[in-house]
């Protein structure tokens, strides 16, 4: 072998020794990232025994004549939801204040309760599968800002998990419920609500969130064993549907319920939120709002607030989607930690 030649081969597999050297680090660590996360899910499931998920509190807010406090569970527990009437339960167009979604199919599969600790806390909201336009590895489950991050102290909640289609399997083991468990790799808000200081009317105006979630107790992606709805960010005024897991009052929290009917605009709050007629109760926020609910279901907000006296008592509300609702949505496709948006 000539001198030219073997010094050409020897550069080439010096070059090939460097190649594979600079690779193996980038390929390693994806896989050490995502034992984190295996690691990661195991303990937030572990964490979430029978009977702290019995115990969550719902964490939701009413407005009363001294601002928004935390809503109290109250009522007389027990008390099945009321009867829909003609139309209820199967997505039609009749009004709904209230009652238990009998229909099946993508509403019940995609919604589910979200539990979550706080300061130390454990508390349940709702939540539903948002559809991420194919990301690969991770899915997003949007809820309310107030289901994500403590406003009144600056923080991102913990031990944050997510599962749908309760009512199929209410039960409080993981390996026994319907689509298993799915636990929170990161949790993206946007800064008008991270930096609001409490839940206030700028809270309000902001208070959604998604959560960056992994594979589940049973395997796999989230939108492929269960279905995820694609979001309109607008503001237009047409019919709603309303989901939640409320557990106060009539209602127990293992029985998906809805509300259906037209929208009106709160004014107190400069008519930058929807209001539908709703009986729902503590543990129901975050449950989606759906603007169309035909061939498509597109989600438009999510439950946020209510009234504790007055007319609008009636009433849910909840903020309109916007282009900055578009701008959390976008840094949550890509995110696997938490994330404050601006």
């Amino acid at each position: 072998m000539s001198r030219r030649m073997l010094t050409l081969v020897l550069s080439t597999a010096l070059m090939l020794v460097m190649a594979l050297a600079a690779a193996g680090p980038a390929q390693a660590a994806p896989s050490k990232a995502k034992a984190r996360e295996k690691a990661g899910h195991a303990r937030v499931v572990k964490y979430w025994t029978p009977a702290r998920l019995a115990n969550a509190e719902p964490r939701d807010f009413v407005k009363t004549k001294r601002g928004f406090v935390p809503a109290a569970r109250g009522g007389d527990k027990g008390k099945p939801p009321k009867d829909p009437g003609d139309g209820g339960g199967g997505g039609g167009t009749t009004t709904v204040t209230g009652a238990s979604w009998t229909a099946g199919g993508p509403a019940l599969k995609g919604t589910g309760k979200v539990f979550f600790t706080m300061d130390g806390s454990n508390y349940v909201c709702s939540g539903a599968t948002a559809n991420d336009k194919g990301r690969s590895s991770y899915s997003l489950v949007l809820t309310a800002g107030h289901c994500a991050y403590d406003e009144t102290n600056g923080a991102f909640a913990t031990n944050w998990m997510f599962i749908p289609q309760y009512d199929s399997a209410p039960t409080r083991t993981c390996g026994a419920t319907a689509q298993g468990c799915w636990t929170a790799v990161g949790l993206v808000v946007h800064n008008g609500y991270a930096s609001a200081g409490g839940f206030n009317t700028q809270a309000i105006r902001h208070d959604w969130a998604f959560a960056v979630v992994g594979n589940g107790s049973q395997g796999g992606q989230l939108d492929v064993r269960v279905p995820d709805f694609p979001i309109a960010f607008d503001a237009k005024s047409e019919a709603r549907h309303a989901f939640g897991y409320p557990a106060a009052g009539q209602y127990l929290g293992n029985d998906l319920v809805y509300c259906a009917g037209n929208v009106i605009s709160d004014s107190a709050l400069g008519n930058d939120t929807w209001g539908l007629h709703c009986d729902m109760t503590p543990g129901s926020s975050g449950g989606p709002w759906f603007k169309t609910f035909d061939t498509t279901a597109m989600l438009n907000s999510v439950n946020s607030y209510k009234y504790n006296g007055g007319k609008k008592k009636k009433y849910m509300f909840g903020p309109k989607f916007d282009l900055k609702t578009k701008d959390v949505y976008d840094a949550a496709r890509s995110a696997t930690g938490n994330k404050k948006v601006n």
